[in-house]
Parts: structure tokens; sequence; C-alpha cells
């Protein structure tokens, strides 16, 4: 009875032995982490230069905020977590698209449609610019759980200094 017991529990041993060394492999990486732009200046000078630079900029700075946040629902896909960013970014990306809106021919003021360039189907900047969030989001929500990267502050309900 007593051989019994002791090899139960080296029996338990080994296989809490193979947990840790299962959770060594997939240890958190932390250089995948991308660290989060500082909120642009009171005066708020350099703010428009960069929006002017990168109009998508404002969107993936969202994006980012959120999907670093909503990676840490384990519960749900990384898919799931990637569409509730993008959701939440909405506004950020409706206020892109009405920029490019803006920038188009003022006769037209219809995006033209051309072919993409990795897929070859017709596309326009409005669904060019949702499958970048898409891919995005997707992006960061699995960059967040690989690198087991802290979330941003929240303020208000909202990851500190996103772009909404």
């Amino acid at each position: 009875m007593r051989s019994a017991t002791l090899l139960m529990l080296a029996a338990v041993a080994a296989g809490l032995g193979a947990c840790e060394a299962r959770d060594q492999k997939t240890a958190a990486n932390p250089g995948l982490c991308t660290p989060f732009p500082a909120a642009p200046a009171a005066s708020g000078a350099a703010a428009p230069a960069v929006a002017a630079a990168d109009p998508a900029g404002p969107l993936d700075d969202c994006l980012h905020r959120w999907g670093y946040a909503l990676a840490a629902s384990h519960d749900d896909p990384a898919e799931t977590a990637a569409q509730a960013a993008v959701a939440a970014c909405h506004p950020a990306l409706t206020r892109w698209n009405q920029d490019s809106l803006a920038s188009t021919d003022a006769e037209s003021r219809a995006p033209a449609e051309a072919p993409s360039m990795t897929t070859g189907d017709p596309m326009n900047p409005f669904a060019a610019h949702h499958a970048f969030a898409q891919a995005r989001a997707l992006f960061y929500v699995v960059q967040a759980r690989a690198g087991r990267c802290a979330a941003p502050a929240f303020k208000d309900g909202s990851p500190a200094a996103a772009a909404s």
C-alpha cells in the first residue's frame, strides 16, 4: 500500500514537472511588445504634423491600445478581441474615411475603385481602410498575447491617449 502511494505521488510530481516545462516554452517574450507613443504636447503643435504625415496614425494608435487592452480576454479567440478593438476604434476609422473623402476629386466625391495590390480584388479606399484596421487589430492582439504585453492605462473607460 505504501509503495502504491509513493508511486502515485511520483506520478503527480512528474506531471507537475511537465506542466512547468511546458510553461517555460510559452514564456512571455517582452521584446515583442511595442511601446505606446507619448501623448502630444499640451500646445497641440505636434499633432497636426503627425496626422498630416500619416493619416492612419490615430487609428493605428487606437487599435494598438485597444488590441493590447482586449488581448487579456484569453477566453475569446484573438479574432473576437480584434473585432472588438476595431469596433472600439470606429470613430477613428470614420475620421480617416472622411479625411480621404475630403481629399478625393471634388467632382466625383466617390472614392475610386482599383484592384488590391495583394489580392487583385476590386477595392476602394474605405474597404482598404477597414481591412487595414482588421489586420492591425489582430496583429496587436496576438502580439500582446505572445509577449504578455502590458495594457495601457485607462482613463474614463478608454485606454489613455487613445484616438477614439
